[in-house]
């Protein structure tokens, strides 16, 4: 049985937070890559063709269904040996490749509510006033859209902060894998995950904090905005 060591503790905290901007870097480019392909997926599937409404859907299925390891170790590991394809990526791109597809089919779908909940009303408008396609969606739609998924959108992103570790699986050296070659090296496993779960704890809670405070500003714009319409 190993025995808790505060010497341990401190010798292993400054390795460990050598991979800390790795793991927030990757969390942060993941979660870019998922809102913009949740988009691709959102607007592949209002294309007015069955067929392609069907292949859209069924692939994000697909995604959805497989474990987001497996996805990783594929893109790591077989896609270089797929023929015709054969593409080579770093364990970072392969991370964020992953993840980021493999989160973006959930995103996709909060877009989507976010979209239902704009008012007929506001498509007919914009229709009525003759508004292009691009500035229906940049003028209307999206910002009465975009507003009610930001609680959403931000569970997402602290629960994808909580899957990168996933990616240590294919040598990208964030914190858990610093602390696993701190573990490999010393024997001593416990106190380098200690310092894992507290930075986790701590950034999953102040992430929290902030996607509160989003919502609640832009919820507070979203109504000023409201109510200027609402008078003129």
């Amino acid at each position: 049985m190993t025995n808790w060591s505060w010497d341990v503790f401190f010798d292993a905290l400054p390795m460990v937070l050598k991979g800390l901007h790795i793991t927030v870097g990757l969390t942060f480019a993941c979660f870019t890559f998922a809102l913009l392909f949740g988009f691709i997926w959102t607007f592949l599937r209002r294309i007015p063709n069955k067929f392609i409404q069907w292949i859209v859907t069924w692939t994000m299925e697909f995604i959805r269904s497989t474990p987001p390891l497996v996805q990783l170790f594929f893109i790591y590991y077989a896609l270089p040996v797929v023929p015709i394809v054969g593409i080579t990526l770093s364990p970072f791109a392969s991370g964020v490749l992953g993840l980021g597809l493999h989160f973006s089919t959930y995103i996709s779908e909060v877009y989507r509510a976010g979209i239902e909940s704009v008012d007929e009303g506001q498509w007919e408008a914009a229709t009525a006033l003759n508004y292009s396609t691009v500035d229906k969606w940049r003028t209307i739609i999206l910002p009465q859209a975009i507003p009610p998924t930001i609680p959403m959108l931000g569970n997402y992103l602290i629960i994808m902060f909580k899957e990168v570790p996933l990616t240590a699986t294919i040598g990208v050296l964030g914190i858990l894998q610093l602390a696993r070659n701190y573990g490999a090296d010393t024997w001593n496993y416990v106190e380098p995950l200690t310092i894992v779960g507290i930075l986790f704890l701590i950034l999953s809670y102040t992430s929290a904090l902030f996607v509160n405070l989003l919502e609640k500003r832009t919820n507070r714009n979203f109504n000023k905005e409201t109510a200027v319409n609402d008078m003129n």
